[in-house]
């Protein structure tokens, strides 16, 4: 009985912690649970919303449903759910309200969507940029959107010329874009050179960029207040839904095992049908009784391929074991020690990497960090004629990330010059072997 009354309690402190705009109502959640057709489209919207926020995409209620159902079977196979029921629900919407109710939970548990959307959806007053010291973190950060490479000039074998256009065109982006950045960070140095002193907090010492805004146009403190009351309502119910969330997942079970019972009902229905249809299909078939021995026929005949295959890796394991031995005499003619030389000095540089790796690992920082202008005079004031607040903030300074990044790029520089010279020494090879040509370098 106490479960029943938290019950609505947990799915109402489930639905208000998520975003305004993809705010389902408790009943649809109840009707979902019955696998009631009318909640199947609510369903399909809610999870269409939710995927595009978490892709970082755009998205407009406008959008046809089959392009809404078609975005999410996609996403959450990206995602790894792998259950078929949900990718053989119909593309109109007109069912499968359950199915969808268990691809929203496994969301809830499996990528925590909760969190992903509260950091994504956070009001922002600060100056933010983006800090990563790390490596392994690069191939985590999801991408929103997938462009298709263009059709034009990609045949039978690519133009060498449409690549160039192509790699000269996105240097000249990324010079474009290089610039706007710097841009920016000149014009955010001086509102925060001009702002100095003028903060309530000791810490900061200076605005924002929207804290000026603010100033300029005090008119936008309404809206910037109604973002922030409704940012404080998701957390107040993200710290409920907390607190009730086992009572949500016992409730689930309980949706886990009715499925479970109608498809051990649908499945005896069916079973009982081909005992009977058994006999008839039986009879009907004069091909059987060959069955058996065309099996025969078949499994003799892998085994002699098996014998063949055997035999076949065998010779070819001697041949290669006789090529390796030629091989390391030619090497020890030509000069085995100094290719071994060269192997030891790569290994060296990438122990040495590895070894600056693990002695910064404690300093490695990934995620959005806020903008803090901080002067090198130790004796300079902020906020009010107050001076700085000596308690130890959990900070980074740009110098640490701007060293970080230069050692890096000092790694990558040195791995692309030994990939370039492995190159020049293979097209040296193919080189010797094409007579009567001339190879002028680019």
């Amino acid at each position: 009985r106490e479960r029943g009354r938290a019950l609505p309690a947990a799915v109402g402190a489930l639905c208000r912690a998520l975003p305004p705009r993809a705010r389902p109502a408790p009943d649809t959640l109840r009707r979902a649970r019955f696998d009631r057709p009318q909640a199947s489209l609510d369903f399909w919207g809610l999870l269409y919303m939710l995927l595009k926020q978490i892709h970082g995409g755009k998205w407009t209620e406008s959008d046809a449903i089959d392009n809404q159902i078609r975005f999410v079977k996609s996403a959450l196979w990206y995602h790894g759910y792998d259950r078929p029921d949900l990718y053989q629900l119909p593309t109109d919407g007109s069912a499968g309200s359950r199915e969808l109710l268990l691809a929203f939970s496994w969301l809830l548990h499996r990528l925590g969507l909760l969190e992903q959307l509260l950091a994504r959806n956070r009001v922002k007053t600060g100056d933010q940029t983006s800090v990563c010291t790390c490596e392994d973190d690069l191939a985590n950060i999801q991408k929103g959107t997938i462009e298709t490479a263009p059709e034009c000039g990609l045949e039978d074998r690519v133009d060498v010329r449409y690549l160039q256009w192509l790699n000269g065109r996105l240097r000249f982006q990324w010079r474009s874009l290089h610039a706007q950045h710097q841009e920016q960070c000149k014009l955010l140095h001086k509102i925060h050179l001009f702002t100095s002193g003028s903060h309530v907090d000791q810490i900061l010492g200076h605005f924002s960029v929207t804290e000026t805004d603010l100033i300029r146009q005090p008119e936008n403190y309404k809206q910037l207040l109604q973002l922030l009351e409704s940012e404080t309502m998701q957390l107040e119910a993200f710290l409920e839904w907390k607190q009730l969330e086992p009572v949500y997942w016992q409730w689930m079970e309980t949706v886990l095992d009715n499925m479970a019972e109608e498809g051990n009902m649908s499945q005896s229905q069916r079973t009982h049908g081909e005992k009977r249809r058994l006999p008839k299909l039986t009879s009907c078939c004069p091909w059987a009784d060959n069955m058996t021995g065309q099996i025969d026929r078949l499994s003799r005949d892998l085994m002699t391929l098996q014998d063949q295959l055997h035999k076949l890796v065998t010779h070819r394991r001697a041949a290669w074991c006789e090529k390796v031995k030629v091989r390391e005499e030619e090497l020890q003619k030509e000069g085995f020690s100094a290719t071994a030389g060269k192997i030891q000095e790569r290994v060296e540089l990438k122990l040495l990497d590895l070894k600056h790796l693990c002695a910064q690992k404690k300093n490695k920082m990934h995620g959005s960090c806020r903008l803090v202008l901080r002067s090198k005079d130790p004796s300079s004031k902020t906020g009010f004629g107050q001076p700085v607040s000596k308690e130890p903030v959990p900070a980074v300074s740009a110098t640490e990330v701007i060293r970080e990044l230069q050692m890096r790029e000092a790694s990558l520089q040195r791995e692309l010059e030994q990939l370039r010279e492995e190159c020049r020494h293979r097209l040296d090879d193919i080189a010797e072997g094409l007579h009567g040509v001339i190879c002028i370098s680019p």
